[in-house]
């Protein structure tokens, strides 16, 4: 399927790995301008070489803190002052901290409010008055956790529910832009942070990472972890202009892993 983005521009927040790494790798292969955004230099100049020539548009990254509202911006005015717009925007961030209702303090609440939702919040605003020229496109990342808490992971289960609450709630102010907004809720997709959280259940359980990893195997229908560049073709179309009907939605891509409804 053609997916109509050569000359399109996305911008794709904390895409130096991982999942936003697994979708601007996607859209870049359709043709798409670029830019890739993380903290570290190293990582995202890589990626930047590593996605340059895979399809007809270009790839460039900047530095940025998702914390930090003053980044955001500069990241918005580079990605529009390089290419000359905008026309898909990812949200996406690392995931929060991992702790109980005892363990956390005001400090990560606050923190986390501010890079897992805020950032969303920003990073929309900054980028509204170019996505709204031509009708864009906006995928927000969140977690199977929206539909199914996951234990230990409290401020991953609230803000990752706030994402869903923003999509919806916009969908009807962008649209009359044409402006298309949907959240993709992952579940265990094989990427380092999945990694990490098996690493941790290992050490708290005294089992093995692989028999962690094979006891959550068992719990999904299609039996395995989810490849990031299976996930990424979904937040493709969603970005395209193959999209033309679909908003406010939040989709589960995970295996079949969450039972709810």
């Amino acid at each position: 399927m053609d997916l109509k983005m050569n000359g399109k521009t996305a911008l794709v927040a904390a895409s130096s790995k991982g999942l936003g790494n697994a979708i601007a790798k996607a859209i870049a292969k359709e043709g798409a301008n670029v830019m890739l955004s993380g903290r570290h230099e190293a990582d995202l100049k890589k990626a930047a070489e590593e996605l340059n020539g895979l399809g007809g548009g270009t790839v460039s990254y900047q530095v940025c803190d998702l914390a930090d509202a003053d980044g955001i911006k500069a990241l918005v005015q580079k990605t529009a002052d390089t290419f000359g717009t905008i026309d898909m925007l990812v949200n996406n961030v690392g995931g929060p901290k991992g702790g109980s209702l005892l363990d956390l303090t005001d400090d990560d609440w606050t923190s986390s409010f501010e890079l897992h939702l805020l950032s969303y919040v920003r990073l929309i605003r900054e980028a509204f008055p170019y996505l709204k020229k031509d009708g864009g496109r906006i995928v927000n990342i969140a977690s199977s956790s929206v539909k199914q808490p996951i234990p230990g992971l409290l401020l991953s289960n609230t803000f990752r529910m706030g994402i869903v609450g923003l999509t919806k709630s916009i969908a009807e102010e962008l649209a009359e832009h044409r402006i298309l907004i949907n959240t993709l809720a992952p579940g265990r997709i094989a990427t380092d942070r999945v990694a990490e959280l098996d690493r941790l259940k290992a050490e708290k359980t005294g089992l093995s990472e692989q028999q962690v990893k094979e006891s959550y195997e068992k719990e999904i229908p299609l039996g395995s972890y989810g490849k990031p560049d299976d996930f990424a073709q979904y937040a493709s179309f969603l970005l395209s202009e193959c999209n033309t009907y679909m908003t406010g939605q939040t989709l589960l891509i995970d295996g079949g892993m969450v039972k709810a409804i």
